[in-house]
């Protein structure tokens, strides 16, 4: 890979920015060289929160990030945002460089390993869109799901506050309360990805987070758009 290929990561917020730096860490480890760009307009992921939903507002601010990112020399663009799946749909038609989402991996993988999924939300406007992409990955598969709703109300806003441990243990309760209901467990954010074992650990089910699959789907992509040609020698 040629050590100009670049991968740019759109944010919604300051989390994986200024708190918690596992993207840049998992891109730094699957893909050393390339330069990793930020595109952050850290008030689209409230935003969408407060409106329930991606508003036209909130898509074209998305949009204008992935075009911006576009616009840098991007070979790829990584969206670290569950929320602002949708707005994501609409950038895949109007930029041409691939946009991958940080839960692409995760859903397909999901839908392998079971077919009564749980997905565990600590922000409301994740579980449409987390639930939108297992399905259509189950379409894809050929495979018949049902999907269960588990909503931890709040504790995002408790671990924007500050407050960790608090947020861990709404999490955990949450988790265990849908373990009862399916054979697997997503984790709609990214931000619960570091619970992943503990949660796995108390209930007894495979749980599935999005950071690490997602990053390495990114470099897989990325691999794909600056792989070197092959030249066959002439007869």
């Amino acid at each position: 890979m040629s050590t100009t290929a670049s991968i740019a990561v759109l944010h919604t917020s300051l989390l994986f920015v200024n708190g918690d730096p596992v993207i840049n860490d998992y891109l730094a480890e699957l893909a050393p060289d390339a330069k990793v760009l930020h595109f952050v307009d850290s008030d689209v992921l409230a935003t969408v929160v407060r409106d329930g939903g991606i508003s036209p507002a909130s898509t074209q601010r998305v949009v204008h990030l992935a075009q911006a990112a576009a616009s840098a020399g991007a070979d790829v663009i990584f969206s670290a945002c569950s929320s602002v799946g949708p707005a994501i749909d609409v950038a895949r038609r109007l930029v041409s460089v691939p946009i991958v989402k940080i839960d692409d991996a995760m859903t397909a993988s999901a839908v392998e390993a079971a077919d009564a999924i749980g997905i565990l939300a600590t922000v409301p406007t994740t579980l449409p869109p987390t639930r939108a992409l297992l399905e259509e990955k189950a379409r894809a598969a050929g495979r018949g799901i049902t999907v269960r709703e588990r909503l931890c109300e709040h504790a995002f806003s408790v671990l924007m506050s500050g407050d960790r441990d608090r947020h861990d243990a709404m999490a955990l309760d949450g988790a265990r309360a849908l373990a009862t209901e399916v054979d697997a467990i997503v984790l709609a954010q990214a931000s619960m990805a570091r619970l992943a074992p503990v949660i796995a650990e108390a209930v007894g089910k495979p749980v599935l987070c999005s950071p690490r699959s997602g990053a390495e789907d990114a470099v897989r992509v990325l691999h794909e758009q600056t792989a070197e040609p092959v030249v066959l020698p002439s007869l």
